[in-house]
Parts: structure tokens; sequence; C-alpha cells
């Protein structure tokens, strides 16, 4: 349950990184916040990409079909 609530808290702070690139990019505004901003956004998505597949190989995570 823990690690479902840290995939989910890191999905959260994703969406809060593109909001705030989006709200620097929408002032105008082309310094180093929008850049920060979405390179937090590429590096928290890799690391839920692994997380997820280390979830998954420990058994943290269990594919389900929609038939079963």
């Amino acid at each position: 349950m823990v690690f479902k609530i840290v995939i989910l808290s890191l999905l959260l702070i994703v969406l809060i990184s593109l909001g705030s690139a989006l709200a620097a990019m929408a002032k105008g505004d082309k310094s180093d916040k929008m850049l920060k901003s979405l390179s937090w956004r590429i590096g928290l998505s890799v690391t839920i990409f692994i997380l997820l597949l280390i979830g998954q190989a420990t058994g943290l995570i269990t594919p389900h079909g929609l038939l079963n």
C-alpha cells in the first residue's frame, strides 16, 4: 500500500511541475524556471517508470487482466 502511495505522490509532483512550466511559458518567461521544471518532470517520470518495473519484479504490483 505504501508503494502505491509513493507512486501516486510522485505522479502528483509531476503534474505540479508540469503546471509550473505551463505557467512560466504562459507568462512568456523563458528563464531557467521553465527549464528546471521540465527537467524535474522528466527525471520524476523516469523514476516512476523504474519504480514500477521494480515493483512488478518484486511482486509489490501484480498485473491483472480484464477477464480475471
